[in-house]
Formats: structure tokens, C-alpha cells, sequence
């Protein structure tokens, strides 16, 4: 085999990785943890179902690693609200408004929730409150919001997160005109 070709192995084998993570949050998003089938997640991802064994050890290792991808997408989206921020405040407000777009993504949050629901099992509980916390300590060290404040925020998140998955967005819609208007007479 040349470096060429083994680079192109390599590359063919992370874009299938690609694929089969896209697939993967759709049909746990679907159908929960318990429900998914990696049969299912290989025929969205075009792949046969054994290939999925070859990159993901367990359908477990793939719904962990779906999560960590939906959070990822969080945290990057977060990291960047922040900049420029004058105050906590103003930090928190930032990622606030960055939020919804996130959860527009019905797929991923959907996926997200699923990851609350798996957690009667107690690796998976373990890995997503890691997470969770992480996500916690992050927003805390980003913004320089007090730990009540955090806490606050993520009401406020987990507020959004169940009425967009209901789609019951008036009883959300007063929680982020406030936070419009706070940032517009800030502005």
C-alpha cells in the first residue's frame, strides 16, 4: 500500500465515521437508545451494518459518541457567543440567544433528551452527567456567572429544550422576548 492510498483509507474510513454519526443521531432522536437498531443506522448511513463495528466497539460506544457530538455542538456554539461579552450577564444573555438556533436542529435535540432518558443505565448516566457537568463548569468559567446564575440558565435552557420538543413555543416565547429586549437596551 502507498502513503497515498493509505491516506485515502484513512479519510474514506472518517468520512463513513461522518456518516454514520449524521445517521446515527437521526435514528436515536427516533427511536431512543433502547429502540435504535445499528440495522437501521446503517441503512441511513449507506453502509453495511457489520462496517458500523469496525469504526463504533458497540452501539453504546456510537450513542455516546452521538452525544458527545450533540454537545460539542453546544459548547463550540457557546465558546463563541461569549466573545466580547461585557458582563456574566451579557455572557449568559449571548449564549442564551445562540440557544435556540441549537435546538432548531430538532434531530439533535431530540438526540440530547434521549441522552437524559438513557441514563437508567449507569454507564451512560455516567458519561452524559459528565458532560452535563462539564458543559456547567464551562459556562461558568466562560462567563463569570455566579453558580445560581448557572443554574438559572440552564432552567432556562431545559425550558426551551421541552417546549420546542412539544412545540409549545408560547410558553417559552416570554423567556426569549426578555432576553431580546435585555440585549437590545444593552445594545
Amino acid at each position: 500500500m502507498t502513503p497515498a492510498t493509505a491516506v485515502q483509507t484513512r479519510r474514506s474510513a472518517e468520512e463513513r465515521r461522518e456518516q454514520v454519526l449524521e445517521a446515527a443521531i437521526r435514528e436515536f432522536a427516533e427511536a431512543g437508545y433502547a429502540a435504535a437498531s445499528t440495522a437501521a443506522i446503517a441503512k441511513r448511513a449507506g453502509i453495511s451494518q457489520p462496517y458500523i463495528y469496525a469504526l463504533f466497539p458497540s452501539k453504546q460506544d456510537l450513542f455516546l459518541a452521538v452525544h458527545d457530538r450533540v454537545q460539542g455542538r453546544i459548547r463550540a456554539t457557546f465558546r463563541d457567543a461569549v466573545r466580547g461579552a461585557q458582563n456574566p450577564q451579557d455572557a449568559l444573555d449571548r449564549m442564551g440567544m445562540s440557544y435556540p438556533a441549537l435546538i432548531s436542529d430538532r434531530f439533535a435535540l431530540l438526540c440530547q433528551l434521549q441522552a437524559y432518558a438513557a441514563a437508567g443505565d449507569p454507564e451512560i448516566r455516567r458519561h452524559v452527567a459528565r458532560g452535563f457537568k462539564a458543559l456547567a463548569d464551562d459556562i461558568a468559567r466562560w462567563s463569570g456567572a455566579t453558580a445560581e446564575e448557572v443554574a438559572l440558565f440552564f432552567a432556562g435552557g431545559m425550558l426551551a429544550n421541552v417546549t420546542t420538543a412539544l412545540e409549545l413555543p408560547e410558553i417559552c416565547a416570554p423567556l426569549w422576548e426578555a432576553k431580546a429586549g435585555a440585549a437590545a437596551a444593552d445594545a
